[in-house]
């Protein structure tokens, strides 16, 4: 690997005079960052210190293989912005790094007009730091390549965010990682790209975000809630710029979201389905939630084209016919017959007829086997599970965030605490698309989740795209066969989808084919 410094610019990102432009197009005097263009939030006097600065970078040369395992040589500038807000609560954690393609296989690329995939790497609310990196995560999970190791080779512009995490506390036992901390970052990253339109390489009107599992409810929940005001003082209170915070496109994977729901869901989908030990969960609770389950779907009031309204009766024969049953029949075809046939010997409960998969849901459950979390999944009884500490406040590290939990550990009369209830609306992208629809969301949509993926129910990432598909989003789903969390198993054609939406060309084809 290559590494220039650019001149003897340190490598910051931040410049000292710039303009700033505002929500309304607007470019402010002299740089000041404040009001009469777009300014830093509240909780900052108003300064230069959210400016990029495009000529602080080095360049370096990497090699990136693509998805049928050709290398490229890509030089790239790699920019890094010690914070993208005014008044950081730690800037370990809210800060970005910019990677912008200058060259690939020798020919020179203009990334100006490019589209920007903006990768997070949260996982389990977990804070995520990018301060130390020296370069772009090119590398992806088994040894391939990453999807910004693939956009980048595309041409496109990558910027990896840090945000805050549930587990962060400072010196006077105050968790301030949780909820909403980490979409509040994001957000305020986000803004700090638009803000620097004209300064930041790329098209900062066409961000796509991306993420998995936690990250990926992040990349939905960003895409959701674009320009909510309820984020308004959050954005403020950490000098966040005020500018747009909305992004054009959500690749999301595997997402863990709709989590005051997701119990339920759990129950309805896997409750049959037995621990890995071999055990079988609490047959009261797993019913109770199940039940609960019937009520939320039907306040949804889901509708999908041959099936009429969804409800806990027909949701299964949706997924099957709409999601599981395609997945099993482009996994099969894609096969040699030898191999097929090897397969469908070895799983009797598939019928294959005229080059499709069929079975029921029943089978289905039984093929996927053992389930990974215990009832309730989520809001754990014990405080014990993730979520519960998400939703943490203060110096008290875990919550319960749902009455059904609550009220199981502390009585019938039991109410959530007074801020919950915003909370979860701020950590839900279903909020800002079913009780508050949101005119400013994403309108392209990146959909995955393997079949075998029991840290969730199938329901949620279905739910997720029928609302959308039902608001006429552009909505690209699937599901991978036999394919547990965090699967990705077409992330060329991502890339690909990518400049497909954004109308930009760039270096498709150097990332892999669609494939359709």
């Amino acid at each position: 690997m290559g590494l220039t410094a650019a001149g003897a610019v340190p490598a910051l990102g931040l410049a000292p005079e710039a303009a700033a432009t505002g929500k309304d197009g607007t470019v402010g005097n002299g740089g000041t960052v404040g009001k009469g263009g777009a300014s830093v939030g509240s909780g900052a006097a108003a300064d230069t210190s959210l400016v990029f600065d495009p000529t602080a970078y080095t360049e370096q040369t990497i090699s990136i293989k693509d998805t049928t395992g050709t290398a490229h040589s890509v030089t790239y500038r790699f920019f890094k912005v010690a914070s993208y807000v005014a008044a950081p609560v730690n800037a370990a954690y809210q800060s970005l790094n910019v990677s912008v393609p200058v060259s690939i296989d020798g020919t020179a690329v203009d990334a100006s007009d490019a589209p920007i995939l903006f990768a997070n790497a949260v996982g389990g609310y977990m804070p995520s730091s990018v301060a130390n990196a020296t370069g772009i995560s090119a590398s992806g999970m088994g040894g391939g390549t990453s999807r910004q190791g693939l956009a980048l080779a595309a041409g496109y512009v990558v910027v990896e965010p840090g945000a805050r995490g549930r587990s962060l506390v400072d010196a006077n036992g105050t968790y301030y990682g949780t909820a909403p901390a980490a979409i509040v970052d994001l957000k305020a990253a986000v803004r700090y790209l638009k803000f620097n339109k004209g300064r930041v390489p790329g098209d900062v009107e066409r961000i796509v975000s991306s993420g998995v599992s936690a990250g990926g409810a992040l990349s939905a929940l960003l895409g959701a809630s674009g320009d909510s005001p309820l984020y308004d003082p959050y954005l403020a209170e950490i000098g966040a710029a005020d500018t747009s915070d909305a992004i054009f496109a959500s690749g999301d994977w595997c997402p863990i979201t709709d989590l005051e729901h997701a119990d339920a869901a759990y129950e309805w989908c896997w409750g049959t389905n037995p621990l890995a030990s071999g055990a079988t969960v609490d047959a009261t609770v797993s019913a109770d939630l199940k039940a609960r389950f019937t009520d939320y779907l039907a306040s949804l009031k889901l509708r999908a084209k041959g099936y009429g309204a969804l409800t806990a009766r027909n949701l299964d024969t949706y997924l099957l016919e709409t999601f599981i049953q395609p997945s099993a029949t482009k996994y099969l075809a894609a096969l040699t017959d030898t191999a097929r046939a090897a397969y469908l010997a070895a799983n009797p409960f598939i019928t294959w007829s005229a080059g499709k998969a069929g079975f029921t849901w029943a089978d289905f459950l039984t093929h996927v086997g053992a389930r990974k979390k215990n009832a309730p999944s989520f809001d754990g009884f014990d405080l014990s599970t993730p979520e519960c500490n998400l939703f943490g406040t203060g110096t008290t590290k875990a919550r319960h965030f749902t009455l059904y939990s609550l009220r199981h550990e502390a009585g019938d009369s039991a109410r959530l605490d007074a801020d919950l209830p915003a909370k979860l609306h701020l950590m839900n992208p279903m909020y800002h698309l079913v009780d508050k629809v949101n005119p400013h969301r994403a309108k392209h949509w990146w959909i995955r989740l393997g079949t075998k993926d029991s840290d969730t129910s199938l329901s949620v990432a279905a739910n997720l795209a029928t609302r959308l598909t039902a608001l006429g989003d552009d909505v690209d789903t699937a599901y991978y066969w036999d394919a547990g969390h965090g699967a990705d198993l077409d992330p060329g054609d991502f890339v690909s989808w990518i400049g497909e939406v954004s109308g930009h060309q760039g270096f498709r084809s150097r990332s892999g084919s669609r494939g359709k």
